[in-house]
């Protein structure tokens, strides 16, 4: 019986140690594509300021690898700066917010879809309400979103990808409920409009 306990208390610290090593690599992963996304924009914007057209130009062919860093998601309402990464498979996701390949950024005129994980980049994204705002920082340029709808889908719902053209419409997605322990059974949407600006 002794021996069974020592066991457990074993078996304990090691989940504990690796949930703790996973948060970690995790994270710092994460502060690695933020700076990297940081360094990015201040590069591009340290150039001379692009016109419209010049930014619609940019936008046109803007198109990053799968893995790298894209720009950055600004969610105002939770004071988070978070790094915008191609791709949404789990290596992708680890590094930060994941823009889902085949869907269009800004300037693109087409539904841009983000996602994230409830409990790393979107943790409190729960408070995000309609009304409040997304700021996408890009390479050419940055741009605003009000968020008009959010709904709750099943997680296998790909019914919230779809195209939007001409409009352009952020959607940013993340598992559901928000306190879930463990795979979550529903996927929460934001769904935002640009912001014209003057």
């Amino acid at each position: 019986m002794k021996r069974f306990a020592v066991i457990l208390v074993i078996a304990g610290l090691l989940l504990v140690g690796y949930g703790g090593f996973e948060w970690y690599t995790t994270s710092q992963a994460q502060k690695e594509s933020l700076s990297a996304a940081k360094s990015m924009l201040h590069e591009a914007h340290a150039a001379e300021k692009l016109t419209p057209e010049e930014e619609k130009e940019e936008a046109s062919t803007f198109e990053p690898g799968q893995g790298d860093v894209a720009g950055v998601l600004y969610v105002p309402k939770i004071d988070a700066e978070l790094p915008i990464v191609e791709g949404t498979d789990a290596n992708d996701l680890a590094k930060g917010v994941g823009h889902y390949k085949g869907t269009a950024y800004p300037l693109q005129n087409d539904q841009i879809v983000l996602s994230g994980h409830r409990d790393t980049v979107f943790r409190n994204m729960g408070e995000v309400k309609v009304g409040d705002t997304f700021v996408v920082e890009m390479p050419y340029g940055s741009f605003t979103y009000k968020v008009e709808n959010t709904k709750i889908v099943d997680k296998d719902d790909l019914t919230v990808i779809v195209p939007t053209a001409p409009d352009e419409v952020l959607t940013v997605t993340t598992c559901y409920p928000f306190s879930y322990v463990g795979d979550a059974p529903e996927r929460f949407v934001w769904t935002a409009v640009p912001v014209e600006t003057e």
